[in-house]
């Protein structure tokens, strides 16, 4: 919860912008704004203060204890101008709620934690568990002194400035080792436990018997991702109660898929009990990886718990990004998020140039020129394969006529792939336009490099008789100068040669040019590559110099 405290009626004119926003997500506090603020700072994840921030200082200053627990805290001035992550900008998450109240506000976000400002991660921002020397490499990393990457386990990082050797250690592992005072350990979640239980098993033998486990193996449990066991066991309180208190999901499996499971202990006594000869090492065994602790017995006697630890391989992450049409501000926040994350970029040359300052230091490029799609695919999805954070671009959303489909082709299940969706030409050109995609569309590219002529002209032809709104992509090169009009002459045996006809050129760009004409007026000599056409149905109507597909057929029924 984000609570709210204000002092002034400006302050609480932007608090309750803000609460009608995020009206879930926050709390205002009334009354005298020292008592607000001592019980918003006990009871809050965050606050957002509309105060100045020598006030807030003096007022939460008694109230701080510890980064790792500590709420974090933004102020926002009177004139609604800046957001100021003031305390807990990574451990409380202010650097990213002042972020988010600057875009709910229009204030700028004021972020002066030194990784933000270098444009560095945060070594406590990757979502893993950090020990050790975290300041000390930290500072190392932000004045350019060698930081030495020893990753016992691979895990998707985004791009550091590391090194072979250095001063400095970044240790990447799940094992139980005691870092030194030059040393930050990140504890990716790699340990799966599977765990097997009498019915009625108490919660500290379950919990006492894992922890020996690792411990005996040397493992840390930072690095637990989860507990597994058999569905018939998914209600048994003393399991249950483990992974609560261990901080981890508990995951559960059908009895038959277990048992097909190979497991180096299978026992007699759970094919009774459940349907299978293993639970503990079929559980932890079922995604695959490597058995490090085979089944054990808890010490009790009678011994109520078996248990079994597997190290699963860190697996890469490719992130397939729509880029939009090219105007920056049609990027979206997720797009953004997914280019600083990645380690590994990869995409064609002219898009890489649109969003390269984005890009975090470190990060590996691999762009190549037009025509080379399968190419960018295979590599991007090497490079996941390898366990690297990679990012994948294409322009307007990366699933229409872009790099996800011969991506996704590529990858298998041993990646874990993410798609973020973008601003397509079509909806960018539509919205140049005016409003053409009001009632059912369907766009077609016209380019025969991956689709034979015939099926587009079935495609174009079906369209037609369907009534359908149609976008052209690829509507015409040096090259292929005779698709378009033979488009547009099936379109025309179906339409008026008055329908509208919207022709919008690097759309959201800076050289932005569009122009409404005819079906019969069209010139397609006046069309390239970097045009989108849009042909309107039967419906579609020029009101006011705008293109209007209406919603429903009654403008065209009350038109006659």
């Amino acid at each position: 919860m984000i609570g709210l405290i204000s002092a002034t009626a400006a302050g609480a004119a932007a608090r309750d912008r803000l609460a009608a926003v995020w009206p879930d997500r926050t709390r205002v506090y009334e009354g005298p704004v020292p008592d607000a603020v001592r019980t918003a700072f006990a009871e809050c994840e965050q606050l957002v203060c509309f105060l100045a921030t020598g006030a807030v200082v003096r007022l939460v200053a008694p109230l701080l204890d510890d980064k790792a627990s500590d709420p974090g805290v933004v102020c926002v001035d009177e004139g609604g101008r800046f957001a100021v992550s003031l305390v807990g900008g990574h451990g409380g998450g202010a650097n990213e709620l002042a972020r988010a109240v600057g875009e709910v506000l229009g204030a700028e976000p004021v972020v002066t934690t030194a990784t933000d400002a270098a444009g560095l991660p945060g070594l406590d921002t990757l979502g893993l568990p950090v020990e050790g020397g975290v300041a000390a490499v930290s500072r190392a990393l932000l004045d350019g002194e060698a930081v030495a990457l020893r990753a016992e386990v691979a895990w998707p990082l985004p791009p550091l400035p590391v090194a072979d050797e250095g001063a400095y250690t970044l240790r990447v592992t799940d094992r139980l080792v005691e870092p030194g005072e030059r040393e930050a350990v990140l504890r990716p979640p790699t340990l799966v436990v599977g765990v097997g239980a009498s019915k009625g098993a108490p919660v500290d033998e379950v919990l006492g018997l894992v922890e020996d486990a690792l411990r005996e193996a040397g493992l840390s449990a930072a690095s637990l991702a989860e507990l597994a066991t058999v569905d018939a066991k998914a209600d048994e309180p003393g399991i249950v109660a483990a992974a609560r208190r261990l901080g981890v999901p508990l995951v559960t499996y059908a009895a038959e898929e277990l048992a097909r499971v190979e497991v180096p202990n299978p026992s007699d006594a759970p094919l009774a009990a459940v349907g299978t000869p293993s639970v503990a090492e079929a559980a932890a065994l079922v995604g695959g990886g490597e058995l490090l602790v085979p089944k054990r017995k808890s010490a009790a006697r009678p011994a109520m718990a078996t248990c079994a630890v597997v190290r699963r391989p860190g697996r890469g992450r490719l992130a397939v990004v729509g880029l939009g049409p090219g105007a920056r501000d049609l990027l979206t926040p997720r797009a953004r998020d997914e280019l600083r994350r990645a380690s590994v970029l990869v995409g064609l040359d002219q898009y890489v140039d649109q969003i390269r300052d984005l890009l975090r230091p470190g990060t590996r490029v691999l762009e190549s020129g037009l025509g080379a799609e399968e190419e960018r695919a295979r590599t991007a999805v090497a490079e996941a394969r390898r366990g690297q954070a990679v990012a994948l671009i294409g322009s307007g959303d990366a699933g229409v006529y872009a790099m996800a489909s011969p991506a996704l082709a590529e990858a298998s299940d041993d990646i874990d792939v993410v798609g973020v969706p973008g601003v397509t030409a079509a909806l960018a050109a539509g919205a140049v336009l005016g409003a053409p995609l009001g009632h059912d569309h369907v766009s077609i590219s016209l380019s025969d490099l991956h689709t034979p002529w015939e099926v587009i002209e079935r495609r174009v032809r079906a369209a037609a008789e369907a009534d359908l709104v149609v976008t052209f992509y690829n509507p015409r090169s040096r090259g292929r100068d005779w698709q378009l009009p033979k488009a547009l002459a099936i379109l025309a045996g179906h339409r008026e040669p008055a329908t509208p006809v919207g022709v919008v050129r690097n759309a959201s760009r800076a050289d932005e040019s569009s122009r409404l004409t005819t079906l019969a007026a069209l010139d397609p000599a006046t069309v390239d590559m970097m045009t989108v056409v849009t042909v309107g149905n039967t419906a579609t109507r020029e009101i006011a110099g705008r293109m209007v597909t209406p919603r429903g057929y009654r403008w065209q029924e009350e038109a006659r």
